[in-house]
């Protein structure tokens, strides 16, 4: 693993970038990525446009200078892979908004995160990095989070400025993080995750007794938004298609341990999946069973119980076969020695 320079280091030169001269861009048309998939439109441009105050975002947002697929949008517009983001002429740097009303610059860098990120390096080359993205760290900012994946990377990396999600990690799973150094590795491993040449595997938890020949979930998934603006995620005829594949790895008296498969990525697929199958993932206050939770967290499952554990492509550059695996972290594996006692 290497290590470029300290945090204080990181945190020096991320200060500098952004204070540094201002840079005005032309009009930019941004095509979003699967990894960007389902983001809201407000915390995508927040991202995207690093230095520039939210009051300034939320401006071009109301004034309709913001357009998806030439079309005005809102603020909590959720973004689709594919769409095509029309982001007006603006200087993106921190230094042209200093006389802004209200706004003290950027939010200071959080150094714990990026001390754990940086602990959390599984490979790392020229052409990307692999990340064991810990449980409760979202992958990008927005939301409330300053900080997510993304951008406490870009504080640690500061030569790469082309880095990028791959893929993308639910805020409470824990596991396996693609990101790219290059754009040719970035649309590399974009065309391989299209074509399902990435391979994911996930350990899951699933509440009772999951049935032996259930091994396919072919249902198709669609995202709602509530009033409270909370996404849930549910089957549905008109849905994208989703496949996952479910193999028993153990049995328990109150439990099944899984090994799933994604044929597909869909936003919470697994844990929508598994409720489905009326077996649902141990800690998921989203779409769990709340009174199995309950009994689960006295044997010390204290979080979502979905850890994604192996990660296997095509290397971007020279093509070989790269395979990597992240074992369960010691929550979890505390919890399931728990329970393998409990039975």
């Amino acid at each position: 693993m290497a290590d470029r320079g300290t945090i204080a280091d990181a945190q020096s030169a991320h200060n500098q970038r952004l204070m540094s001269s201002p840079s005005t861009t032309g009009v930019q048309r941004i095509t979003i990525t699967e990894a960007q998939d389902g983001q809201r439109l407000d915390n995508f441009l927040t991202t995207f446009l690093k230095g520039v105050p939210k009051s300034h975002i939320y401006k071009i947002l109301r004034s309709g200078e913001v357009r998806v697929n030439s079309g005005r949008v809102k603020a909590a517009t959720r973004l689709n892979a594919g769409d095509q983001v029309r982001i007006p002429p603006m200087a993106q740097s921190a230094a042209a908004f200093a006389g802004v009303p209200g706004e003290e610059g950027a939010p200071p860098v959080p150094t714990r995160q990026l001390e754990v990120l940086r602990q959390c390096v599984v490979f790392e080359d020229e052409a990307m990095i692999v990340l064991n993205k810990p449980s409760g760290m979202a992958v990008h900012g927005g939301s409330g989070v300053s900080f997510g994946v993304i951008e406490l990377a870009r504080v640690l990396w500061p030569d790469d400025s082309k880095l990028e999600l791959v893929h993308r990690l639910d805020r409470d799973t824990s596991g396996l993080l693609l990101l790219a150094r290059t754009r040719s590795a970035l649309l590399s491993l974009q065309r391989q995750l299209q074509d399902g040449g990435i391979g994911k595997e996930y350990q899951a938890l699933c509440v009772g007794r999951w049935p032996k020949h259930l091994r396919v979930i072919d249902a198709p998934l669609q995202r709602d938004q509530l009033r409270s603006g909370e996404r849930m995620v549910r089957v549905a005829q008109g849905g994208k298609a989703s496949e996952s594949r479910f193999r028993i790895l153990e049995n328990f008296k109150v439990a099944t341990l899984m090994a799933v498969t994604l044929i597909s990525g869909r936003t919470h697929q697994i844990r929508v999946h598994a409720q489905l199958a009326g077996h649902p993932l141990v800690g998921d206050e989203k779409y769990g069973d709340n009174a199995a939770n309950k009994e689960l967290r006295a044997l010390g499952c204290k979080r979502l119980f979905l850890h994604a554990w192996r990660l296997s492509f095509r290397h971007p550059i020279s093509g070989d076969a790269v395979e990597l695996e992240a074992p369960l972290p010691p929550e979890l594996q505390s919890a399931l020695d728990q329970i393998r006692e409990s039975r």
